[in-house]
């Protein structure tokens, strides 16, 4: 019990003395925007351990079915100052009470003022909320679908790589080689595929868990910030997948993805817009699915549109966001061989609600979505949702 009490009482002080600064949310302007990681890089003023968090409690509740309360997340940031050019940063994840992930660990080296070296499992920069998906900083209690199907969120990988900025032309930059998704393993003598056709890529994700390689692949990702209020990136993500070494030469066993990404973001007073457009094509996924008994498409694609508008004076410390979300996916964009298209992974989600930051790094949201997909006479079941969320 003593000890237990030394422990709580460490993580209170460190708490107090050592957390990040509170800049947060979709409220400032986006080429201003730091996510957890660059906060914790830029957040130390002389301090060697800087340590945050961020986190969120939601309510979902189907219509005509039981709602469903959960901690879905909370996540322990911290950060650790080697010297002024190297720095450690880590996010422990808690998800759903019961599950612990690591969801980033990696060293950054700094180079020079604007370029630094970084190695380690780190966020694969595709699209918006795969880098910025702390509670504060996007409208609705949930995160685009978009981003859990076609990305998908959190993706990250070990691997290294180089970013940095070009002032001079207002461009950011990132550049890593990564592991790749894992596709396939042998089990007990029958190979079973972890890409399929109603979530795409998303079960190839091997989060730095004994992660098997067999090739590289390339992310980038290009971000244009030379106008006022507005912030665009293009990303870029190349390569195989990777697939057990007793079955990696076995026709059909890894497929081929190139995914491209556009993301933009921008705020003027009281007026905030963002959007986003993600397609992947993916090869072989005829010779996959025939050795894996599975149906995942040759294409994915998927694009939302929100815009929100703050109902508070500027003047006021609080901001009230009410706002509107149109967003279709098709995880079935495309398909090969002898799979007939599954309308039903054509899915439209239209989501409407309001974020109410009564505090920096504080947020209550609520909203209503309207969910369909393109299967004749298909059943989705609108969705209500309520949750809070912080970030310090």
């Amino acid at each position: 019990m003593n000890k237990l009490f030394q422990i709580s009482a460490f993580m209170i002080c460190a708490f107090s003395f050592a957390q990040t600064t509170p800049q947060d949310s979709i409220t400032f302007n986006p080429q201003r925007q730091l996510n957890a990681a660059q906060r914790l890089l830029s957040g130390n003023y002389g301090k060697a351990i800087t340590v945050g968090a961020y986190g969120e409690t939601t309510y979902n509740q189907p219509e005509g079915k039981n709602g469903e309360l959960d901690v879905q997340r909370l996540v322990l940031l911290f950060g650790y100052k080697f010297n002024d050019k190297a720095q450690f940063v880590t996010e422990v994840e808690f998800e759903h009470v019961k599950e612990v992930y690591i969801e980033q660990a990696f060293v950054n080296y700094s180079v020079g003022s604007n370029v630094s070296l970084r190695g380690g499992l780190m966020l694969v920069p595709m699209g918006i909320v795969n880098e910025y998906h702390e509670p504060t900083t996007f409208n609705g209690v949930e995160r685009p679908a978009m981003d859990n199907v076609i990305v998908p969120t959190t993706w990250r990988e070990i691997g290294f790589g180089v970013t940095g900025r070009l002032s001079e032309a207002s461009m950011g930059y990132q550049a890593y080689v990564f592991n790749g998704f894992k596709s396939t393993v042998n089990s007990d003598g029958t190979v079973t595929g972890f890409l399929k056709g109603s979530n795409g890529l998303r079960g190839g994700r091997q989060k730095g868990a004994k992660s098997t390689i067999s090739s590289p692949t390339l992310s980038t990702k290009i971000e244009y910030y030379g106008i006022p209020g507005l912030r665009i990136g293009f990303s870029g993500y190349f390569g195989k997948t990777q697939a057990a070494d007793e079955i990696e030469d076995i026709e059909g066993a890894n497929i081929g993805i190139s995914m491209l990404g556009f993301d933009a973001r921008y705020a003027l007073k009281r007026f905030a817009a963002r959007g986003q457009f993600i397609y992947a094509g993916l090869s072989d996924t005829a010779k996959y699915n025939a050795l894996t008994n599975r149906d995942l498409g040759s294409a994915l694609m998927g694009y939302y549109g929100e815009i929100a508008y703050n109902l508070l004076s500027l003047e006021k410390k609080q901001r009230l966001f009410i706002f509107t979300r149109y967003e279709n996916y098709d995880t079935h964009a495309k398909t090969e061989g002898g799979l007939i298209r599954n309308d039903a992974n054509n899915r439209t989600d239209i989501t409407s609600g309001l974020s109410y930051h009564i505090a920096p790094g504080v947020v209550l949201k609520g909203d209503y979505q309207i969910r369909s997909n393109a299967l004749e006479n298909s059943n989705v079941d609108n969705r209500l949702n309520i949750g809070v969320g912080v970030w310090f």
